[in-house]
């Protein structure tokens, strides 16, 4: 069966048991299943292809009968090759169908259990108990701040998900261990709690329904721990408006440097609107910070960037200058450097570069190669109006796909609205344009490509110039 056609709670029950697949277009569903069997029970794969010439599109899902069957099945074999003169696979936990994304849940997400524990419990009773299963990272049980008494709660770090998952399927049930959801932001200065990610328990469980988090080196933090000058590697992207996690990648990529990008969900799988984006250096997080704080994406969308906690150890006041001395050398080497991103403002995004600059654009359409874009003052002869769904593709993005079919004269973005106008100095560039294009979906973008109506002429008015 199409696995479009699968029920979401086969395919994500029990939950990161489907592997996602990034393989030469010559791996089979054999190949596949004869590689990847030893790992465990396998209960479906399904070879993704082209729905007109029914060939593979190199990307392939793997459903196990357990999590901890897929997550071996990752670790195992994600960079190996399937087959001699063939490139080394790219294997991924899938995420659940509802949260719209195949590839990033990454090991923050899949190494860290929550569990519930009796209170007399110490954190050595808490290693003996899990240690089992794989090498623990580190346990923590949740405490009172005020009495310092154990909530009866606690959190374990493996070094591997393969690890973790073994430990939710076969520790005591009385622990009612699950994976942990990755901290997204920490109590206001009242301490006021989150929200409880158990929603099982109730009041009337040993555990209180909501309450802080433990302090973890690995969770993203803000607040009065971390003050407005401190500078990290790691970045909290807020937007008022439905974001893609393709759409984040695609924009902070443009900065030399990025690390990981991950979209924040709530427990139904639905963007919360916020992003962490973490890069390898400080000077490209202080150019992302200055230059995108503000920035408006997609037009009429202003997005909010704020520093978070990168796990780095800035408790002394010297370690904070020496950071903040690092940070300040490195942004006037980003700024300065010929790598750095040169991202400029205007109303509809990204100003237009004289020549198409090379974007990381992501689509199943094989493009022809870039071409140079037709001079400002050429004769407009097509214009194509575009429809975004969900929301517009930068310009640079649109720049890099449509001067591919040659003479493109101006990309516009219709501020406020998910439209937008290419301007041809060739009819038949425009119209080739529109055969490969219409439908098609770049950057986790749909797009419809239509030609624009003519615009209108009338005595008293201006004729429209986009």
């Amino acid at each position: 069966m199409d696995e479009s056609n699968r029920p979401s709670s086969y395919l994500d029950e029990p939950p990161n048991s489907r592997l996602f697949l990034v393989t030469s277009k010559s791996i089979t569903e054999d190949i596949i299943r004869e590689h990847f069997t030893a790992f465990g029970e396998i209960q479906d794969i399904w070879v993704v292809k082209d729905k007109q010439t029914k060939e593979s599109k190199g990307v392939s899902f793997v459903k196990f009968a357990k999590s901890s069957q897929a997550c071996t099945a990752m670790e195992e074999m994600h960079g190996r090759c399937l087959a001699e003169g063939t490139k080394p696979i790219k294997v991924f936990i899938a995420q659940s169908r509802s949260s719209g994304s195949h590839r990033d849940v990454e090991d923050e997400e899949l190494t860290r259990i929550f569990v519930m524990i009796p209170r007399s419990f110490t954190e050595e009773d808490l290693k003996e108990s899990f240690k089992e299963y794989g090498e623990i990272e580190y346990a923590i049980i949740i405490k009172n701040k005020t009495t310092g008494e154990s909530k009866g709660l606690a959190y374990v770090r493996y070094h591997k998900p393969s690890q973790a998952a073994k430990a939710i399927e076969n520790c005591d049930k009385t622990f009612r261990a699950i994976l942990a959801e990755p901290r997204t932001k920490i109590a206001s200065a009242d301490n006021e709690p989150f929200s409880n990610p158990r929603p099982e328990l109730s009041t009337n469980d040993p555990g209180p329904s909501s309450y802080p988090f433990a302090q973890d080196s690995s969770s993203y933090t803000t607040g009065d721990a971390w003050s407005s000058d401190i500078i990290t590697r790691c970045l909290m992207v807020s937007s008022r408006t439905a974001i893609t996690q393709e759409q984040v990648y695609g924009l902070f990529d443009l900065i030399p440097g990025l690390d990981f990008c991950e979209l924040q969900r709530d427990q139904y799988g639905f963007s919360k609107g916020q992003a962490v984006v973490r890069y390898n250096n400080l000077g490209s997080a202080v150019y992302a910070k200055e230059k995108l704080n503000g920035f408006e994406y997609p037009p009429g969308n202003r997005l909010s960037v704020t520093f978070i906690d990168d796990g780095e150890d800035r408790t002394s006041p010297v370690g904070k200058m020496a950071m903040q001395l690092v940070a300040a050398q490195m942004m006037s080497m980003v700024w300065n450097g010929p790598t750095g991103a040169q991202l400029m403002k205007t109303s509809a995004g990204y100003a237009a570069p004289t020549m198409p600059q090379k974007a990381r654009v992501q689509t199943d359409v094989a493009l022809p190669p870039l071409k140079k874009l037709a001079l400002s003052d050429s004769v407009v002869k097509e214009r194509l109006f575009i429809i975004f769904n969900p929301s517009p593709l930068p310009v640079d993005v649109l720049e890099d796909v449509f001067c591919r079919f040659g003479s493109l004269v101006e990309v516009y973005l219709v501020p406020g609205r998910n439209v937008g106008y290419i301007k041809y100095a060739d009819q038949k560039h425009a119209h080739d344009a529109i055969v490969m294009l219409h439908g098609k979906v770049v950057n986790g973008v749909k797009m419809k490509v239509m030609l624009a109506d003519p615009p209108k002429e009338e005595s008293h008015k201006r004729q429209r110039t986009y």
